[in-house]
């Protein structure tokens, strides 16, 4: 049976992030992807220009929409906008969802723009990270979810974190370390177990998504997989995601990650000469 996956998020126009990299990423590993947006992003490879915040009610009205007519088997959030959104989504889920919850906490774009108000953090911290079976936060995110100022610099400053973001009350986290650089980029998982996921760094600067197309990735295959290789496998693709990058011609900045990668790769699109 092929999965329905439900993203919850902020959009992105150029297509590399939000819930357009989402969709895209649901498609690729295999999900019927579906959306509700929490904001309008002006925003492009550069840089985020505004945003736009909908309706908290709305938004419910949205996530109702979807779980009152279609088996959700996954869901993953994104940019949640600000506080009342937040509590828009933790009650909608509580009547809603018996499913995998995946939680980005979207903070800061790739460009370091803050998406939020940092007084609507709070919000993300009790109201949906108590809520989400998974959530995975990067070294940036990490800090700003522990009330940290100093953003961790080592594997071993991952390590010694992991309790306190589990005591946070998700039942995995994924603390994602490609903030440290190096050769090697290194993901700590933990919950039942806690394992080390390792890949290649990627030398691109085509990088724009990528916490995006991780987490929602990991959403569309959580409905056929346990977590560790669900999250192994999302690992998998981001980094062909990402060594495929420079194939693609989008933006001035930081560019998308090649989502189709595979399925372009092995069709490859005749642009020249093509019939209409």
């Amino acid at each position: 049976m092929i999965p329905n996956v439900l993203t919850i998020a902020g959009t992105d126009p150029t297509g590399g992030a939000g819930i357009q990299a989402d969709l895209k990423a649901f498609s690729a590993n295999g999900a019927y992807g579906m959306s509700v947006v929490t904001a309008v992003v002006a925003q492009n490879t550069r840089g985020v220009g505004s945003i736009v915040a909908m309706e908290p009610e709305f938004v419910a009205e949205q996530i109702a929409a979807v779980f009152e007519d279609v088996r959700v088997d996954a869901v993953k959030i994104g940019m949640v906008a600000n506080a009342d959104i937040a509590d828009a989504i933790r009650q909608s889920l509580d009547t809603y969802a018996q499913c995998p919850v995946v939680l980005d906490p979207v903070m800061v774009a790739k460009s370091g723009d803050h998406l939020m108000q940092q007084d609507d953090v709070e919000a993300i911290r009790e109201r949906l990270v108590p809520r989400a079976t998974l959530i995975t936060p990067n070294l940036p995110e990490a800090s700003v979810l522990l009330d940290r100022d100093v953003e961790m610099s080592s594997l071993e400053e991952m390590h010694a974190s992991l309790e306190e973001l589990r005591a946070l009350g998700s039942q995995w986290v994924l603390l994602k370390g490609g903030h440290l650089g190096g050769e090697e980029s290194i993901d700590i998982l933990t919950g039942h177990e806690t394992v080390e996921l390792t890949a290649p760094r990627v030398d691109t600067i085509n990088d724009h998504g990528t916490g995006c197309t991780l987490s929602a990735a990991i959403a569309a295959l959580l409905p056929r997989h346990g977590y560790i290789d669900a999250v192994r496998q999302a690992k998998k693709y981001l980094t062909a995601a990402l060594r495929h990058a420079d194939e693609l011609d989008v933006g001035a900045g930081h560019g998308p990650v090649h989502h189709f990668h595979a399925l372009w790769n092995n069709a490859p699109l005749q642009l020249q000469g093509a019939q209409r």
